[in-house]
């Protein structure tokens, strides 16, 4: 990389003169940023992707949007997972349920009730059978909107929107009416997108989102492996030149 003489022996121009190369993109380990689609975060330590979607849905309704997007309804591993996901500022500017400083979601747990005598007994389960997550809700805040007859009510995680709350990592677990319309967070796995933001499948080449626009990788389990850069020559009797961001060995020359 770098060499501006190339071996005579395997470069002779028509004319015998050797062929002079002029790299203009070197390659470079690069760190990807991007590994969700736009409106998602990422999460480093379970490697996943979130978004909360403002529009009510009830539990089940939002369990099929979850699907529809290649996730679930979000269930959370571990306190810093949780802790990543109150910090977040969300979109929130859209209609959503409840107060402005308040904001809940559905989330991917639901509590079964076992006893109604005296007071309400039960238990969280994870809602999707299979499941490798570890952390269940501490007991629920009852909602407003319970039925006599329902045996399962759904789980709703609270935070709050104002920046001193958010930080300090307040929230609270509702168990409400699977059937009341709410917000809801869906998670799903990180994944490739290319340079153009479009979701690439397991096993395709792509460009990765970057600074390389000549880098071609692999997606393996949401990262690009197996990069290969191409190197590009510089444009013909042309001094002044832009590199197109977005497009592997095309120049704008800015030349009067």
């Amino acid at each position: 990389h770098g060499k501006e003489n190339v071996d005579s022996r395997h470069n002779r121009g028509r004319g015998g003169e050797t062929t002079r190369f002029h790299t203009v993109n070197v390659a470079q380990p690069v760190r990807f940023s991007r590994k969700c689609p736009t409106g998602w975060h990422h999460y480093e330590g379970t490697a996943s992707c979130y978004r909360v979607y403002l529009n009510g849905e009830n539990y089940w309704d939002a369990v099929q949007t979850c699907q529809r997007v290649n996730g679930s309804l979000a269930t959370f591993t571990a306190d810093q997972e949780l802790r990543f996901i109150l910090a977040q500022e969300w979109d929130l500017e859209e209609k959503t349920f409840l107060r402005k400083d308040q904001r809940r979601f559905w989330v991917g747990y639901q509590y079964v009730i076992t006893n109604r005598n005296h007071s309400l007994e039960g238990h969280w389960e994870v809602a999707y059978k299979g499941s490798s997550e570890v952390f269940l809700p501490p007991d629920p805040i009852f909602g407003t909107a319970m039925s006599e007859k329902e045996n399962v009510l759904c789980a709703q995680l609270q935070c709050f929107h104002f920046p001193t709350l958010r930080h300090h990592g307040l929230h609270s677990w509702y168990a409400e009416n699977c059937y009341e319309k709410s917000s809801f967070l869906c998670k799903r796995s990180q994944t490739c997108v290319d340079i153009k933001d479009n979701v690439v499948d397991e096993g395709y080449y792509f460009t990765p989102k970057g600074n390389d626009p000549c880098l071609s990788c692999t997606c393996h389990n949401g990262e690009p492996e197996m990069c290969v850069a191409a190197l590009c020559e510089r444009p013909q009797g042309c001094q002044q030149y832009r590199k197109d961001p977005k497009e592997c060995c095309k120049f704008t020359c800015l030349d009067p």
